[in-house]
């Protein structure tokens, strides 16, 4: 690619970026849109939810619109990228000319967003910004609520100074397909960054019981800007240990009360965690799946580059929660011991009291 081939490049990526869910309509029509990002299979427009477009956001840098990756493949890019792969292009001016093309389409301007994706107060990052902390202000306590139901359903009952989950009586949800607007209550989880501010929350919708989740298409979503950001159990300074899901998480609670925690939400997310700068161990929190394998791996590079130790930590069952439900607490315990390093063992798990 030539110098004026790069600049063309630059700048066609930044006016696709500007119509970027009309790009994925287009280009990723297997996919479908969720909140602020476009999931599908793959950039070959594979059915799937693996990757993730960025439908809104700067127009370069982080949290850029238009930008995407594939939590299972370790695949990422711009627009351009996915008009070549999906389209099957080699050249790039085979690539510009098809970018050129879609740009001078004349096309019906994209459907209404709902408000569940554009808060009414503003668009882009600092309207989502508002509409996260809005959220958070109306939750509650997670003492003696239905989400404290749910947790103790899936046996996660040690909650001393966890005050990253609270939650919702009547937290909306409104369907990706523009059905109608349901209430629900739901545990409310706060993303941070290191330095504790509030970057977005995550929200697991409930049965009115609490005995497992809503019965909704999504019972799960997230809101805001979560890229190398977690919800956080503790405060991490040597050690942490890191993975996906909530409740994986605070399966290890249960038993090692005083470690640091960090749930990243999707492997993707994971895989791009930002290191607390006195890290030195990191613990993985396994997912056996692709995408877990994928997060695992890029994380052993970024550790080792990183100069910082990191352990896998893999579960006897599905997961450590499926350990702590059917197995139990001493159990857990002793799945653990062996994959922790000496010196964790006698700091985090001898000390703790099931």
């Amino acid at each position: 690619m030539t110098g004026h081939d790069r600049a063309d490049a630059g700048d066609l990526a930044r006016r696709l970026a500007e119509q970027a869910e009309a790009v994925c309509r287009y280009y990723l029509s297997a996919g479908r849109r969720h909140g602020k990002y476009w999931l599908v299979g793959d950039v070959r427009n594979t059915p799937g939810r693996s990757m993730y477009v960025r439908l809104h956001g700067p127009s370069e840098g982080r949290g850029a619109a238009g930008r995407w990756a594939d939590a299972a493949s370790g695949e990422y890019g711009d627009l351009l990228d996915v008009i070549r792969e999906s389209c099957g292009l080699l050249d790039f001016r085979d690539v510009a000319d098809e970018a050129r093309a879609f740009l001078s389409l004349s096309r019906p301007e994209p459907r209404p967003v709902s408000h569940a994706d554009h808060p009414a107060n503003g668009r882009g990052s600092a309207g989502y910004a508002e509409a996260v902390r809005r959220l958070w202000s109306m939750t509650y306590p997670l003492a003696g609520t239905l989400a404290a139901t749910y947790l103790r359903h899936r046996d996660l009952k040690r909650f001393p100074g966890v005050s990253a989950l609270r939650f919702h009586p009547t937290c909306y949800y409104r369907p990706d397909d523009d059905g109608p607007t349901e209430v629900w209550p739901a545990l409310i989880a706060a993303v941070t960054d290191l330095d504790g501010t509030l970057t977005g929350v995550h929200r697991t919708w409930l049965a009115a019981d609490g005995h497992g989740k809503a019965p909704v298409d999504v019972p799960r979503r997230a809101l805001g800007d979560l890229l190398g950001h977690a919800v956080r159990f503790g405060v991490a300074s040597d050690v942490l240990a890191a993975g996906e899901g909530i409740e994986t998480v605070l399966s290890l609670r249960q038993v090692l009360p005083d470690l640091p925690l960090a749930a990243c939400l999707s492997a993707g997310h994971l895989a791009t965690m930002v290191f607390p700068p006195l890290l030195r161990r990191l613990y993985v929190v396994r997912d056996d799946d692709p995408a877990g394998d994928h997060a695992l791996e890029t994380l052993s590079g970024r550790a080792r580059d990183a100069g910082i130790d990191l352990i896998a930590l893999s579960p006897r069952l599905a997961d450590f929660n499926d350990d702590l439900r059917h197995l139990g607490p001493a159990a857990l315990r002793a799945i653990l011991h062996p994959q922790l390093a000496p010196q964790d063992v006698a700091r985090f798990l001898e000390t703790a009291h099931v």
